[in-house]
């Protein structure tokens, strides 16, 4: 089997660990309860209060999935949208560690008061909250944005909406006029949303871009896209897909209406298109320009060794988890995928060791024995299937042999461009049990476009999903629940797993009116799904991000994925800015 994809990385972790033995302190080794180097800044607030001013720079290797809320639901983009372009009912409280989970009211007074056996929830807006031309916000605004997230030409969106509200199944969103008798408006402050079913973790859902306003005047479909309009701190002044993002302050937005975004730089500007190590090798250097920038995407796993044995840079080093589960997806509706003993051969035969190591070894992640991550487990996830972290290839050849595939068989996969190394080990671990997989790579930009058309896509994917809030129905649901594939932009269930059995479960389990008992039943069904096999739980990563030298108020957000808090960051000297 051809390793050579994977020397580098194993080189460059290899460098790293040799480095760190008498370089940096706290390197965690097995047996030793020294700290991992990664996480030294876990919950803490890096380069202190920023000044107000300035322009701050995002150095990307990518565009944007969606800026639209009604389509906004990747991690990072709702992170950079929530925060700086729009504002939801609720939000996420601005602060690091644990306290980053908790709920804050935004765009409206309280979070939300429950009614008819949290089956109605009534919210208050605030007074004087506007958008960037100065017309007030109002609850029809909300509303309608709810509706538009239902048009079939604007796939993408969280499905919140779809799952609890009453009426909404087969409704296709506000053209010709049709509404929701489930969303009601009595006044321009006050919305009401009526649930199908008892719904108590709702405030939680209006967090989600879903809830964000859009006025109607202003919809262009899905154009939007390119020039939301904005309700937040800043406004668009210019975007050019692929390469550049300007913002601007929006001078209607007001400080007093708003607790949470703080909205210190001047300007932020996005510049698109570079290459990963490019913008790894800039900020650990943090010369000129690039001391106000910050990185979007993780840390390169190639990268660590230049980072964790300099102290220097290491405290400019954000490592939080980012709570969510990569995955390898298997199509369980389309042959050979529709049979168990080929699923189950895929669990046996990958090594997620090796996948560990082409993700940046232990200081960056956690091996996953489970669907969802430790945080839904009281800290620690089960191992209830028992399968070696290198893999069973002698059980993997025997499952395919029972399920009459002797010599194996050959499929594809579909990754984005950043997870070519892991999908690279995926293909090697498989491999040797005769799983032939050929690897297909999209821009990050397009790939949840191109894995929800489930005409289309590929038999295995490798993504992965993160909860929404500390709960199992904001994850098993959305990744097993076969009511909710969608033919074209489907989230979630890349599986396209349609289970009776886990379905009535999950019923059940919402219903239940007492959070504990809940909360066992979600874990109790995470095993038994694991067992059916639809997809194969791989790592829980962590999000590392290098500061440049000039950047304040920076923290790893736990609600977005560990991504960077754009409600907060901010330069210690704006004047040393550009851009």
């Amino acid at each position: 089997m051809n390793k050579r994809p994977l020397r580098p990385v194993a080189t460059a972790l290899a460098a790293t660990l040799a480095l760190c033995a008498s370089g940096c302190s706290g390197t965690e080794r097995p047996g030793s309860s020294r700290k991992n180097p990664a996480t030294a800044n876990l919950g803490a607030v890096i380069g202190g209060t920023p000044q107000k001013g300035g322009t701050l720079t995002v150095l990307s290797n990518q565009d944007f999935t969606h800026l639209d809320p009604a389509r906004n639901w990747v991690m990072n983009d709702m992170d950079f949208g929530t925060r700086l372009l729009y504002r939801t009912l609720v939000t996420y409280k601005a602060a690091p560690g644990t306290a980053g989970g908790d709920l804050v009211p935004d765009l409206a007074t309280g979070l939300g008061t429950p009614s008819h056996g949290a089956r109605t929830w009534t919210f208050h807006l605030k007074r004087g909250v506007t958008y960037e031309d100065g017309t007030p916000i109002t609850a029809q605004d909300i509303k309608y944005n709810v509706e538009r997230s239902f048009s079939p030409d604007l796939p993408g969106g969280s499905d919140y909406a779809a799952r609890y509200l009453a009426g909404a199944e087969g409704y296709q969103g506000p053209a010709q006029g049709k509404h929701l008798d489930s969303i009601k408006t009595p006044d321009d402050h006050t919305i009401v949303f009526e649930l199908r079913k008892p719904f108590a973790e709702f405030p939680n859902a209006t967090v989600m871009p879903t809830f964000a306003p859009v006025p109607k005047k202003r919809d262009k479909g899905p154009q939007f896209d390119n020039r939301p309009f904005s309700s937040g701190p800043y406004k668009i002044d210019s975007y050019q897909r692929g390469k550049k993002l300007v913002l601007v302050r929006n001078t209607h937005w007001k400080a007093s209406t708003d607790a949470v975004r703080k909205a210190y730089p001047d300007r932020l500007v996005v510049v698109m298109g570079l290459k990963a190590n490019q913008i790894d090798d800039r900020m650990i250097a943090s010369e000129g320009a690039d001391a106000s920038a910050v990185p979007w995407y993780a840390l390169r796993p190639e990268s660590a060794a230049k980072v964790l044995p300099n102290a220097e840079v290491r405290k400019r080093l954000l490592a939080e988890s980012t709570n969510c589960t990569d995955m390898v997806q298997m199509h369980t509706g389309r042959a050979p995928f529709s049979d168990l003993k080929v699923r189950q051969a895929v669990q046996y035969a990958l090594d997620k060791d090796s996948v560990l190591t082409a993700s940046g070894g232990p200081a960056f992640n956690d091996l996953s024995t489970a669907y969802m991550p430790a945080t839904l487990f009281d800290g620690k996830q089960p191992d209830t299937l028992k399968i070696p972290k290198t893999g069973d290839v002698e059980k993997a050849k025997r499952l395919l042999k029972e399920a009459g595939k002797p010599g194996g068989f050959e499929t594809k996969m579909t990754v984005s461009t950043g997870d070519k190394g892991r999908a690279e080990a995926v293909q090697q671990s498989l491999g040797k049990a005769g799983i032939k997989v050929t690897i297909e790579t999209v821009d990050p930009s397009a790939f949840y476009a191109t894995i929800g058309d489930t005409k289309n896509r590929t038999d295995m994917v490798y993504t992965g999903w993160c909860p929404d809030y500390p709960s199992g129905s904001t994850f098993l649901p959305f990744l097993f629940d076969g009511r909710y594939i969608k033919e074209k932009g489907n989230q979630g269930n890349h599986s396209l797993f349609r289970d009776k059995p886990t379905m009535q479960r999950m019923d059940e389990i919402a219903a239940m009116t007492d959070a504990k008992k809940a909360n066992a039943a979600w874990r109790q069904l995470d095993g038994e799904i694991l067992a059916k096999s639809p997809t194969v739980p791989v790592l829980v990563r962590r999000w590392p991000l290098v500061l440049g030298t000039n950047i304040a108020g920076a923290y790893g957000q736990t609600s977005f994925g560990g991504q960077l808090d754009y409600a907060t960051v901010g330069l210690k000297d704006p004047s040393k800015s550009q851009g």
